[in-house]
């Protein structure tokens, strides 16, 4: 376990304060080069981008990382671990970058999804982006607050994380009073141009209102 998380980051061409940060959490045996492909694609380009490594190593492949695991003997071994050590991080991006939480999106894939609906909601950041995510059994008890907006995406022929996943963190978010954005895509367990173009406008349109 390391004390810190080793991360990515991709800057404006600018030298300048960013408009804002977005936070990407890669999913369960990727890593942040990964995502780090996709971010031509989003056309921020005024935005700063901090993709960091899960802490573990992917039981299946030396280049993956995890953020905790997920093999049944055992489930979710390594998240309280993870969870702080993402918090911790998070709080320290403003002394490193010049940008507040208040003017930060977290946003995650699959298992880093379900890192970013858990962490996100416990702090005061501008929005939080979930793909093809899923819901930790803790999220459920958190009393109702001022939660950032939140976006949700999902194919509905994802054989990985089923729909009914995205569906079930919908609909809990909004019983805890989060304002939720939630769109379904005919596609499997992935992120294609379309989620990214949402992704996008959704980025935009919270950043604007700040």
């Amino acid at each position: 376990m390391t004390p810190t998380l080793d991360f990515i980051r991709v800057s404006p061409p600018k030298n300048q304060t960013p408009d804002a940060l977005i936070v990407t959490l890669h999913g369960w045996g990727a890593n942040a080069q990964d995502v780090a492909s996709l971010i031509p694609h989003v056309n921020l380009p005024d935005y700063e981008f901090l993709l960091p490594n899960a802490p573990y190593p992917y039981p299946y492949a030396d280049t993956g990382r995890a953020w905790y695991d997920l093999r049944t003997e055992n489930m979710y071994d390594g998240l309280n671990e993870s969870k702080q050590l993402l918090i911790d991080w998070l709080l320290s991006l403003e002394s490193n970058t010049g940008v507040p939480l208040s003017r930060t999106i977290l946003s995650g894939f699959s298992q880093g999804g379900a890192m970013t609906l858990d962490v996100g909601l416990s702090l005061p950041l501008a929005g939080l982006v979930v793909m093809s995510g899923y819901l930790h059994p803790s999220v459920v008890t958190l009393n109702q607050g001022n939660f950032p907006p939140t976006l949700i995406m999902h194919g509905t022929q994802d054989e990985v994380v089923p729909l009914q996943a995205a569906i079930k963190s919908r609909d809990v978010a909004q019983s805890l009073g989060v304002a939720v954005e939630y769109h379904e895509f005919a596609m499997g367990h992935e992120i294609n141009f379309q989620m990214l173009e949402v992704l996008r406008t959704f980025v935009v349109n919270t950043i604007g209102q700040l």
